[in-house]
């Protein structure tokens, strides 16, 4: 069970997670770099991000969303989409694949790895951050009684 400090702690859960699965991905191609045809694989996760954004500070997207008409008060009521809130998956293209097929450029994938890590500790610095500034509210409240 986790302690939610703020309104934005889920958002910075899933940002996390995000990275995480993206960070899987990239190793995914790395490890791929000799199979034949192989085309590496990346996950875009920012519409994610806004649309999970979007739920947690109950903002609508009205711009994206077709509302669905109401006749009737006996008609049943639609679902929401969760569709909105996953990463998308998405072949990398532009990289000149070998004879073999495969399309894997190490030095690409190397950077993004690099890039994706310096990212997900940069979350996971925000999110120890705002535990220690609830910590210290509490410890200062300890204090005072």
């Amino acid at each position: 069970m986790s302690i939610e400090t703020s309104k934005a702690s889920p958002l910075l859960t899933a940002a996390m997670d995000y990275r995480a699965a993206r960070q899987d991905m990239i190793a995914s191609n790395i490890a791929n770099a000799d199979t034949p045809y192989y085309k590496p694989r990346d996950i875009s996760f920012e519409d994610a991000l806004v649309a999970k954004k979007n739920e947690i500070f109950n903002k609508k997207d009205e711009s994206h969303t077709l509302q669905m008409a109401i006749t009737d008060e006996k008609h049943l009521t639609a679902k929401s989409q969760d569709a909105s809130t996953r990463p998308t998956l998405y072949y990398r293209d532009g990289h000149m694949a070998r004879n073999d097929g495969n399309s894997v450029d190490l030095d690409v994938e190397t950077t993004e790895m690099s890039k994706n890590s310096i990212m997900f500790n940069a979350l996971v610095m925000a999110s120890k951050k705002n535990k220690l500034i609830f910590q210290s509210v509490i410890d200062a409240s300890a204090k005072v009684n």
